[in-house]
């Protein structure tokens, strides 16, 4: 049996329909939205990785010291035989989870982007000949139809990606995992926490303006993908807390009032001097509000572990 297998259910021009209609939907409505996911083309995620390496962003690195020192810990509790990561990315998350994993036999990494799944599938099996690797081209967001897998199951969602849902996504997408459990398989679930706003705030709003590009290249993408004449020159980067929803929210503020245009929509968008674009919301947690949205979702928390500095969170919940 082949080491690498990929398997594609997102289908053909699937990522072309979903940007269209994302930035209709969002740019007509007040106030008005671009969902997160359209920052990362090649450049939006080279730009991310500069973000994961700036003083002022811990997540990243929060997140891989749980990895490195609890990873027999998740490992002993899970005794998973299949991995299934979602949004895997490059794996370089898992590559400590796989480590300790004794027994795995499978690893499922799941994405939208074929060459990022080629490219972590090839990079692991030069590490790992004995792994095999079944990735899947897919939308984690939508209902899965996982490869036949030997159990116990871990689903690693990683990178606190969840704060980037609205709380109904969210409990959409809690459920459509436990759907994905059998008795025996668990959910690993990566989750930003509660903090001071002033050091949320300088996470998404870093002093050598990384950040601000990034958010800006969705525009760009929008540019390129659409034929819009937006300027990212005319827009500000805005990363404010908000205390009662407990979430960072990122926009774009116009500098001016402006016109952009939108030929592939035929579409015509109007901006107020001051108008904002919301592009991201990144909620952050305390372990109740975790235990309670699992709790709906039909999972029990069973582990938590957080960083020396109480910072980041992984968390481990079953089926019940």
């Amino acid at each position: 049996m082949s080491p690498f297998q990929l398997t594609r259910t997102l289908p053909e021009h699937a990522t072309e329909a979903a940007l269209r209609a994302d930035v209709l939907q969002g740019l007509t409505r007040g106030p008005k939205t671009l969902p997160p996911k359209w920052f990362y083309d090649a450049r939006g995620s080279e730009l991310f990785d500069e973000i994961t390496a700036l003083p002022e962003y811990y997540p990243t690195r929060a997140e891989r010291e749980i990895l490195l020192t609890r990873s027999p810990e998740i490992a002993a509790a899970s005794g998973a035989r299949t991995l299934i990561e979602l949004g895997s990315g490059s794996s370089d998350k898992t590559r400590h989870l796989l480590d300790e994993l004794t027994g795995l036999e499978l690893y499922v990494p799941v994405d939208v982007s074929e060459s990022a799944l080629r490219g972590a599938a090839g990079a692991l099996l030069a590490e790992r000949p004995g792994l095999r690797v079944h990735a899947l081209l897919a939308d984690f967001t939508a209902a899965l139809d996982l490869p036949a897998t030997p159990g116990p199951r871990l689903v690693a969602f990683l990178g606190g990606t969840i704060g980037n849902l609205l709380p109904p996504e969210r409990a959409v997408f809690l459920a459509s995992v436990r759907a994905l459990l059998a008795p025996g398989d668990a959910l690993l679930l990566g989750t930003d926490l509660v903090k001071d706003e002033s050091v949320l705030v300088r996470a998404y709003d870093d002093t050598a303006g990384v950040t601000a590009a990034f958010n800006k290249n969705v525009l760009s993408v929008i540019n390129r993908e659409l034929g819009a004449d937006f300027d990212p020159a005319d827009f500000g980067h805005v990363a404010r807390w908000d205390r009662e929803e407990e979430w960072i929210e990122m926009r774009l503020r116009a500098r001016r009032a402006l016109t952009v245009k939108i030929p592939e929509l035929d579409l015509v968008v109007h901006f107020a001097a001051g108008e904002e674009v919301r592009t991201e919301v990144s909620a952050k947690f305390r372990q109740e509000r975790v235990r309670t949205e699992l709790g709906c979702a039909g999972m029990e928390l069973r582990h938590w572990w957080t960083d020396g500095e109480g910072r980041f969170a992984l968390s481990l919940a079953t089926a019940v």
